[in-house]
């Protein structure tokens, strides 16, 4: 598998970040703009999992904003090259400017936990994960418009777990998204290392074919194309197993926090 995408991109803290000194404004200048692809890099991946309403544009403004805020508080003495730290404040910035935003009808909120509902009595019941046959037959749907149910909510399922790749220092910040969708955070009473723990554990109870799509697209951080290419399905049908990976997830991570 080639290296993930945005581990290519340089990493500066040697040449711009010194215990002793300070950054001068032609520095910062010129760590920005060696910095600006990747923003764009992250915010190309983010918005290929959304509406058309939301600009682009905007993502890479909060992305240079997210930076700004990386480079005025990088502590080189914490052992953490620059480029973890700002690929994840740029990425911070940008989800917290989505959740400023509402960009989720209510509507499709209230179809994802329908069918986030639906899995969980599902499973409870068989003891395992349903498959889409038996969710849709639970939903009194077509498996074609469970399908299209699925497209509908894609938005919904938003979870950016990239600290579980392990690149992250603890006092960074969960990097858990969107889990709860009513806006309430359901980890703040338990640490990093615990989410990591109970994330990992979940994904690992993921049917196969979803468990490899998360994995591909997280931590190999291929797009849902390039995804479909390697296990032969199209890119919809991938973006599907992705929403069905999600709400597994959210519905599962919420179980175990809330027994």
């Amino acid at each position: 598998m080639n290296k993930p995408q945005a581990a290519r991109f340089k990493d500066y803290t040697n040449a711009y970040f010194q215990t002793d000194t300070k950054l001068t404004g032609k520095k910062r200048e010129e760590l920005i703009l060696a910095y600006t692809p990747l923003i764009r890099y992250i915010a190309s991946r983010l918005a290929s999992r959304l509406p058309p309403q939301v600009a682009f544009d905007d993502l890479v403004s909060s992305g240079i904003i997210g930076l700004i805020d990386a480079i005025d508080k990088f502590n080189i003495g914490k052992k953490v090259q620059f480029k973890t730290y700002a690929e994840f404040r740029v990425r911070g910035a940008m989800l917290d400017e989505l959740r400023s935003l509402d960009w989720v009808p209510r509507s499709v909120r209230r179809k994802a936990t329908d069918i986030e509902h639906t899995y969980k009595k599902l499973e409870k019941v068989l003891g395992r994960p349903a498959t889409d046959e038996e969710a849709a037959e639970s939903m009194d749907l077509s498996l074609d418009n469970f399908y299209k149910l699925l497209d509908e909510t894609k938005t919904v399922s938003f979870m950016d777990i990239e600290l579980l790749r392990g690149k992250g220092p603890d006092s960074m910040g969960s990097g858990i998204d969107a889990i709860s969708m009513d806006g309430t955070d359901p980890f703040a009473a338990i640490n990093l290392s615990q989410i990591r723990d109970l994330l990992a554990k979940s994904i690992d109870k993921l049917p196969a074919k979803e468990r490899l799509t998360v994995s591909l697209y997280y931590f190999e951080e291929l797009t849902m194309k390039e995804i479909g290419q390697v296990m032969g399905y199209t890119e919809s049908r991938i973006s599907q197993m992705h929403s069905k990976a999600m709400i597994r997830l959210r519905s599962r991570l919420k179980q175990i926090l809330t027994d």
